[in-house]
């Protein structure tokens, strides 16, 4: 017995097309990721099981936080497994508004360099509230910001801030440098 087009089809006279179905690429380097993070998660939870424990009225103990990052970790590491297993892979960035083609602006690059360096060479000297400054302002300058006395009001505002945030908030000692017993 013979079955013809209009019986598969359910539409007389015509033939049955079925798409061809793509070939399933496995992204193996997710694998890798994958392997990556269970290694880690399980390092976490290793090094998290090692913690002593603190004062027994506390309600938190301090292996709470990495026993929860180690297991999430892990957790997620199998589920990307079984995601690639499953066909899944990620989509490929267009790039957004980056031009591709164009080259390196060594130019940027060395003046972040340089920035980067004052601060490393002069923090001890001057204290971060003004590396701090010259940092932000520097930084800004060399990534195309042409507004200079804002950007150095800026960065004094954010190196002040940070530098009381860090030594009188958390009593973190930052170099104060020239303004020591002015901040």
């Amino acid at each position: 017995m013979t079955t013809s087009e209009a019986e598969l089809t359910g539409r007389p006279g015509r033939t049955a097309h079925r798409a061809p179905t793509p070939a399933r690429v496995v992204d193996k380097a997710q694998y890798g990721l994958a392997a990556f993070l269970v290694l880690v998660g399980g390092y976490v939870l290793y090094d998290a099981s090692t913690l002593d424990d603190a004062f027994a009225d506390q309600p938190v103990q301090p292996w709470a936080v990495p026993f929860a990052v180690g297991g999430a970790l892990v957790l997620l590491g199998v589920l990307l497994a079984v995601a690639t297993a499953r066909g899944d892979r990620a989509e490929a960035e267009d790039g957004e508004d980056v031009d591709l083609g164009g080259g390196t602006d060594w130019r940027t690059v060395g003046l972040l360099l340089a920035v980067f360096l004052f601060n490393i060479v002069f923090i001890d000297l001057l204290g971060w509230a003004i590396t701090g400054a010259v940092l932000f302002a520097g930084a800004a300058g060399a990534l195309g910001s042409r507004t200079h006395v804002r950007n150095v009001a800026i960065g004094a505002a954010l190196s002040v801030g940070t530098w009381y945030g860090f030594y009188v908030g958390l009593g973190i000692p930052i170099p104060a440098g020239v303004l020591d017993g002015v901040l």
